[in-house]
């Protein structure tokens, strides 16, 4: 199986909440999930992670760590194969505020919205919030519901 492209995905944390977005439009409408979106061409990653926090909360992000690598595979459409880049925002410039894409709110970290999210984010968000390295592949059947999965936690 093939990974047809790179996205980021980022959690801001503060305070024991963790700021979440309401997918508004594209890819997961009606999930709440981290921010992020694709890379571009000729664009690197880090370059992705800034543009996506500054497009979707209108945030600059100051202090952070990288804290996840994430592949997805679909069996019913391989062209959303994925490489995730996981990161936590625990410093940031401005105020998120809503936009075309998203919309955010503040979750507690210990009492996540689970029912309303991807179903893969209760094996490997929990120890990313928790500050741990995490490693995961995730294989989707072609009723987009996980087939199998592996999760490997690093400390940091």
């Amino acid at each position: 199986m093939k990974l047809n492209g790179q996205t980021t995905l980022c959690f801001l944390v503060k305070d024991g909440k963790v700021c979440l977005g309401m997918k508004k439009r594209g890819f997961g409408t009606g999930n709440w999930n981290g921010i992020g979106g694709k890379q571009q061409e000729g664009e690197t990653i880090m370059k992705t992670f800034l543009r996506e926090t500054e497009e979707e909360l209108t945030i600059k992000p100051i202090d952070f760590e990288k804290l996840g690598e994430l592949k997805f595979y679909y069996l019913a459409n391989e062209k959303w194969n994925q490489r995730v880049h996981v990161y936590v925002i625990y410093k940031w410039e401005g105020e998120p505020k809503e936009s075309e894409e998203v919309k955010p709110d503040w979750w507690p970290i210990d009492n996540l919205p689970f029912h309303s999210m991807w179903p893969d984010d209760p094996h490997w968000l929990p120890p990313v919030l928790a500050g741990q390295y995490t490693k995961a592949k995730f294989i989707f059947g072609e009723d987009n519901k996980i087939k199998s999965f592996k999760v490997n936690v690093t400390e940091n």
